[in-house]
């Protein structure tokens, strides 16, 4: 393919992520000056693609409306895989706003499938089981994922429409590292413009999103994923939990995963220690209930010592108890009903 249609399919590409984009942007973006520029469009709309001229300040070009990419073309694995991944989405809750889409996307391509790869699909998703049960989590908006991906790519910085988990609603800038998908919710890390700190949104929360002019710089490494599991451990619950417990790091993540839990050695770290070595680590953790932390703490089969809260230590007294109680209990005699 030649360089000036590689162009002109990459300028298309830009158009449709949404949006309209201004001439020295797209002209940055491909490489050319904005004749040039101007000359690609033209192509595009030879094609019939209808690309609109919008004048003013922030002015550029972008998509009529309404506008809908031409039929794809799909081998025989490649239709398998798209099927696939619509049926992993749904089952996992990683899906839009729009739940028909999925539902309407699969069955046009399972019409199209030749029918010895239909029936051998059949056969697979017979076949497959799920260890859980399909999430029934509120999906974000099409647009809004679209819109927040495409500012994640080119350091945007991008105003949204929030509401929270109290119902209050506000309208933020965000400088946006990354999106995370984590238990069947989407998420977006970054920093809140406003206050110069860093937050995580629920995408599903957001009502808008809309793409702003300018840059800005993303730290070196961001990890947003890293980040979303960090301030699940540190976020507000009802209550806070600290813990000594004596093991591997290996063995307390196996329970308490980092999206739960942050862990801290005890006293001062010995140089180059082998996180397979056993010792006293101080775990932290904040949660709305307690009753599912005795039963985890009883699965870990080590040592440990509750500093707070003393609820906590009441709830795993009567576990114990309970379970001392079963253990104590004779078989019945004669059969089972």
């Amino acid at each position: 393919m030649s360089r000036p249609t590689a162009r002109v399919l990459t300028l298309l590409e830009l158009l449709q992520s949404g949006g309209t984009r201004t001439v020295a942007e797209l002209a940055d973006r491909l490489g050319v000056d904005g004749r040039t520029v101007r000359r690609y469009v033209d192509h595009l709309i030879d094609l019939d693609v209808p690309v609109e001229s919008v004048r003013g300040r922030y002015g550029g070009y972008r998509l009529a409306p309404g506008y809908r990419l031409p039929p794809l073309m799909l081998g025989d694995d490649e239709a398998l895989a798209v099927l696939l991944g619509l049926v992993a989405g749904r089952r996992t809750g990683l899906t839009t706003a729009q739940h028909t889409a999925s539902e309407t996307a699969s069955a046009k391509i399972r019409r199209v499938l030749p029918k010895h790869v239909a029936r051998r699909l059949d056969a697979l998703l017979e076949a497959l089981a799920f260890t859980e049960r399909p999430g029934a989590f509120d999906a974000p908006d099409a647009g809004v994922l679209l819109t927040i991906a495409d500012a994640v790519r080119h350091r945007r910085p991008v105003s949204i429409r929030y509401t929270d988990r109290d119902g209050r609603r506000s309208e933020r800038t965000l400088h946006a590292y990354g999106i995370v998908a984590h238990a069947g919710r989407w998420y977006v890390t970054g920093e809140d413009a406003r206050i110069n700190e860093g937050r995580t949104f629920r995408l599903d929360r957001i009502a808008d999103a809309r793409a702003l002019p300018g840059s800005f710089e993303a730290p070196v490494d961001p990890d947003p994923a890293q980040r979303v599991l960090s301030g699940f451990a540190t976020a507000e619950y009802r209550h806070e939990v600290t813990l000594r417990i004596h093991g591997t790091v290996e063995q307390i993540r196996a329970r308490l995963p980092t999206g739960v839990a942050s862990l801290e050695e005890e006293g001062e770290p010995a140089a180059g220690r082998d996180r397979a070595t056993e010792r006293w680590l101080r775990v932290e953790l904040r949660v709305e209930r307690l009753d599912w932390l005795p039963p985890v703490l009883a699965s870990l089969d080590r040592p440990f010592v509750i500093e707070r809260p003393d609820e906590l230590r009441d709830l795993v007294t009567a576990l114990a108890d309970r379970l001392a109680s079963y253990a104590r209990q004779a078989p019945p005699r004669g059969p089972m009903s």
